[in-house]
């Protein structure tokens, strides 16, 4: 049995955050576990309120998890506090974690901010060196490179800019681009695109939680990179085209199409 861990934040309404990888990892055949970095009151209209978890509690479950279970790949979530953030990064350092997905979750999909401004800037300094995988949108990449993105080509651009703040691999999800929907992958200095038309669903809560976790867990059953994103890919396209229409905002994704 392959094994995950999210570390993340939970969405009351099942579609986004913790709610979203276990039911991703669950689709994908992975055992799924968790550390729970917040509690959120959110549903598909709007995130209501934000109360975050000790980091000395987070650390408490991050020690239960490796110290019985050891995870073969690790999906890192919304994380809103630098002291929350410093004790992941320690704890991931010391266990030796493998497989590491970051998706540096800033603002939710209805536009709500997840993450303080210290949060970003400890994110960079102590998560992106420890990732494999790095999946910001071109919102998350705009914040972070400080520029706009309208282009493939500035996709590149941002992609070459955070590729020097990770050893890792960086992913700019294309879903914010209004002509496509095209992610970009850039590794070991080359690029790779998997383009796809746009599925015409509004219905797109936790997208980036459902890319993630499918990522990592292609990489918890040793894919190479652009394997799992490939899969992790083709995985969300048929989670969005299956049609989900629940709630009465931005709803959530089908994580369970197949089944």
């Amino acid at each position: 049995m392959y094994k995950s861990l999210t570390i993340a934040g939970s969405d009351s309404s099942g579609g986004a955050g913790i709610q979203a990888d276990i039911k991703t990892m669950t689709a994908h055949g992975v055992y799924a576990m968790s550390v729970i970095t917040a509690l959120t009151a959110q549903n598909t209209t709007g995130v209501y309120g934000i109360a975050e978890v000790e980091p000395d509690f987070v650390a408490r479950q991050l020690d239960c998890v490796f110290q019985d279970i050891m995870p073969d790949s690790v999906k890192i979530g919304m994380v809103s506090n630098p002291k929350i953030i410093e004790v992941i990064a320690s704890k991931l350092e010391n266990y030796n974690a493998k497989n590491i997905v970051l998706d540096p979750v800033m603002v939710a999909t209805s536009g709500s901010k997840l993450s303080s401004d210290s949060a970003v800037g400890a994110l960079v300094e102590k998560l992106f060196p420890l990732a494999a995988v790095i999946t910001p949108n071109i919102p998350e990449a705009e914040f972070l490179c400080e520029m706009k993105i309208k282009t493939t080509s500035d996709m590149e651009r941002a992609a070459e800019m955070l590729s020097k703040k990770t050893k890792g691999a960086v992913i700019i999800k294309g879903g914010h681009l209004t002509e496509s929907a095209d992610d970009l992958l850039y590794y070991n200095g080359e690029f790779e695109w998997l383009r796809s038309p746009r599925v015409d669903n509004p219905n797109n809560h936790g997208t980036g939680c459902t890319l993630s976790s499918a990522i990592a867990c292609g990489l918890a059953k040793g894919l190479s990179v652009s394997e799992a994103f490939s899969q992790a890919k083709e995985y969300i396209t048929g989670a969005l085209t299956a049609g989900l229409d629940i709630g009465k905002g931005s709803g959530p994704l089908n994580h369970c199409y197949k089944i």
